[in-house]
């Protein structure tokens, strides 16, 4: 687990809310020197906690209606590769190796049931998967990338 303190987390909470705005504003915010948060933001980087600054986009405005979730079960030793398999289908934003009913959960952004079909069918063929179970979102309450956080307390 990385090292982090309190203003390493509110940068993270910054970054998250809008990943374009300047060390410049960030610092005036926290009441920090500019270059503290330019070598805290590249040290996070360099320890793999930011990894990337994205564009959260609003899928559905872009005709991607549909969100799947898909339950898998493989056999034997090679959930390793069906999830690998999976995780290069274009559609998919999430594979999850999970506890449970599930040996994956797969989550998916879809344009249309044909779509759907296809990726179901495709997941389907692949070598050593059982089964999957299908679930459509049918409304999103709440999609985020991303948590609010704090500090971990010390025992």
């Amino acid at each position: 687990m990385a090292k982090v303190d309190e203003l390493d987390l509110q940068l993270i909470q910054h970054l998250r809310r809008d990943g374009r705005r300047s060390f410049r504003e960030i610092a005036e915010e926290l009441n920090v020197a500019e270059g503290t948060v330019y070598n805290r933001v590249t040290k996070l980087r360099e320890q793999g906690v930011i990894r990337n600054f994205i564009v959260d986009v609003d899928y559905a405005k872009l005709g991607y209606d549909l969100t799947v979730i898909i339950g898998v079960i493989g056999s034997g030793g090679h959930l390793s590769e069906i999830e690998k398999k999976i995780s290069t289908e274009k559609n998919v934003s999430a594979v999850y190796d999970v506890t449970g009913e599930y040996d994956a959960v797969v989550i998916a952004k879809l344009q249309d049931r044909d779509a759907l079909n296809k990726l179901v069918k495709k997941i389907n063929g692949l070598e050593n998967v059982e089964r999957t179970y299908t679930m459509v979102v049918l409304n999103v309450i709440k999609e985020q990338h991303g948590i609010e956080l704090h500090e971990q307390q010390k025992d």
